[in-house]
């Protein structure tokens, strides 16, 4: 399966666990479109909160939430990443000022699974309306197989370098025969 993330705003490096989850949350709204669509719409009982007893699912309940993480080790699969990253600064100086990329994907990353320990989300997080379950896209970044980035800069007068416009195209792989045996 192949599809886009978007995200226009600030990607900081060494970013707090607010500013991860606001990212979290932001692409939860797109993976929740996500699993309105063919070829997903018809796995929809497999993140149903609560799971329906003896029924497959994905959903992971961690500090509070229920997680679908679309890419995950009981499906088999992978995710492949290709992001591109303008900001306001000539394409070089993303080493130098604003945050070094290896830490702005660092974040992205973090943004992108589920939260490992409970100091990774801010105190007192709690689902919001429309977020059982709250749709990531990794259940853990060690499922990235591969990952690609291409920087430029953004063209649009900004003062805070930290402001992004991010594309995050996403090609997920299963390893094994799991989706042939589940129902």
């Amino acid at each position: 399966m192949q599809f886009t993330l978007t995200y226009e705003g600030r990607l900081r490096s060494n970013a707090k666990p607010a500013d991860k989850h606001a990212l979290r949350r932001h692409f939860h709204q797109q993976l929740s479109t996500l699993w309105e669509l063919n070829p997903l719409s018809k796995y929809r009982d497999w993140v149903q909160v609560p799971p329906a007893e003896g029924e497959f699912s994905i959903i992971k309940s961690v500090h509070g939430f229920s997680f679908a993480p679309l890419v995950c080790e009981k499906l088999c699969a992978v995710a492949e990443l290709e992001v591109d990253l303008l900001w306001p600064q000539s394409p070089g100086s993303i080493i130098v000022s604003g945050g070094d990329i290896d830490n702005r994907l660092k974040t992205l990353f973090d943004a992108l699974k589920i939260p490992s320990e409970p100091s990774a989300l801010p105190k007192g997080t709690v689902p919001l309306e429309g977020e059982q379950p709250f749709f990531c896209l990794l259940e853990d970044d060690s499922l990235i197989s591969r990952v690609t980035v291409n920087t430029d800069r953004l063209l649009e007068p900004e003062a805070d370098p930290s402001v992004v416009k991010l594309l995050l195209r996403v090609k997920t792989r299963n390893l094994g025969d799991q989706w042939k045996q589940l129902p």
